[in-house]
């Protein structure tokens, strides 16, 4: 068993959003072999009362607190030194503190960043401690695609961390031993703008708890007994959430009411934002935070991903998937993942194809559990966590055994 330190930008507990799936799911891998050392921040302080559960589960555990809007002032300081403004976020002296002492005190097999922004707090150690990086995504790439989105100086200001995180995602895979990615399209994205990392990046994938998202009878129906709920799930403060859910309300979902006015669409999710408050009507349901996801997606009549700027795998399609239920989401989204229509992931791409995938899973309730027998199935075999995080413990075991021949040398 070696020493591990591992970085975290957002708390990785509990695990009920996108990055903090990933990120609790590899601090428990990485446990099965390791003593973990974790430094991690909060800035949800819904997130404070989580603390002595994690605390519980990883003993070695940091936290700094991040006051969102002193944060973003202090990142507008990049804007003169020229680094990318999501460093400036994330620098934190105590967290360096932290992290030095760790060093000291402790011999470390390796550091493993998650998230490009805490690299600079594995930086300094190099080459004595080596360093692995899971980016998850092309992060300057979400910048970037952000920009046409929004008006100007928003748009020229994205554009430009987008450039300036690419430069510093390029000189942290140049210097970690090994660099990861959620999907091979990602990697090849990275790869396409990053040349000389070819050979120092590979894709190690997201899986799901098949255990956990498990249909169960005994649940409660969260929905009204003439009505056919589609449903979304995601954190509501996120940009490609809030686009993809007022697309549907805008362009999908009044063509799905003038064949089934019975359709009322379900939001379901923590933090919605002021615009996702203001889609609520009597068809359109934003619940906020709600105790358990699992009832929704266990009764929808259908589940949506209309995610038309996202990235990497989506672990609510996942969730969703394991819970039985068949998924209509966008082409980028069903390529991360892989499946195909017949195993319950249907593409649509335009308001037309949204509502001829979902003509079947509202006409025919047979047709949806058919299809979402599949969908778990395919889960189930495909997207376990253990075989997509085990690509990692070959780069540890290979990192421990060049330390053990160098002490005997």
């Amino acid at each position: 068993m070696g020493n591990i330190l591992y970085l975290v930008h957002r708390l990785p507990y509990p695990p009920n959003k996108g990055d903090k799936v990933r990120s609790y799911h590899l601090l428990r891998h990485l446990q099965q072999n390791h003593r973990v050392f974790l430094g991690t921040f909060i800035d949800d302080p819904d997130d404070v009362q989580h603390l002595p559960a994690l605390r519980a589960m990883c003993p070695d555990l940091h936290v700094e607190h991040i006051h969102s809007g002193s944060a973003k002032v202090k990142s507008l300081r990049g804007l003169l030194s020229r680094e990318a403004l999501t460093l400036a976020y994330y620098r934190n002296p105590g967290m360096r503190r932290w992290v030095e002492q760790t060093t000291a005190g402790h011999q470390l097999q390796a550091s493993v960043v998650f998230s490009s922004a805490m690299a600079q707090y594995a930086q300094p150690l190099l080459p004595q401690v080596p360093m692995l990086v899971d980016f998850v995504d092309v992060d300057s790439a979400k910048w970037t695609q952000y920009a046409p989105a929004h008006r100007w100086p928003l748009s020229t200001l994205y554009r430009m961390e987008g450039r300036r995180l690419l430069a510093y995602e390029r000189a942290m895979a140049m210097l970690a031993r090994r660099s990861y990615f959620v999907t091979s399209h990602e990697t090849a994205l990275f790869l396409s703008q990053a040349p000389e990392c070819e050979g120092r990046v590979q894709s190690m994938g997201n899986g799901v708890d098949a255990d956990f998202f498990m249909p169960d009878p005994r649940r409660p129906n969260p929905f009204q007994a003439n009505e056919q709920a589609v449903v979304f799930t995601g954190a509501m403060d996120y940009w490609p959430n809030i686009d993809g859910v007022s697309w549907f309300v805008t362009d999908v979902l009044p063509l799905l009411r003038t064949r089934w006015p019975q359709v009322r669409f379900y939001i379901v999710g923590r933090s919605p934002s002021a615009q996702v408050q203001a889609l609520a009507c009597g068809h359109v349901v934003v619940t906020g935070t709600v105790p358990d996801v699992r009832p929704y997606l266990q009764y929808a009549s259908a589940v949506v991903a209309p995610l038309r700027v996202a990235r990497g795998i989506q672990n609510k399609i996942l969730e969703a998937m394991a819970m039985q239920r068949p998924v209509v989401t966008v082409s980028s989204c069903a390529d991360a993942i892989g499946a195909t229509a017949g195993q319950g992931l249907l593409r649509a791409d335009s308001p037309e194809e949204f509502v001829q995938a979902l003509q079947p899973l509202l006409e025919s309730p047979y047709n949806a559990v058919a299809l979402g027998h599949q969908a778990r199935r395919y889960v189930a075999q495909e997207c376990s966590w253990q075989a997509h995080l085990s690509g990692i413990d070959h780069c540890l075991a290979g990192m421990r055994a060049q330390h053990s021949r160098d002490v005997v040398a």
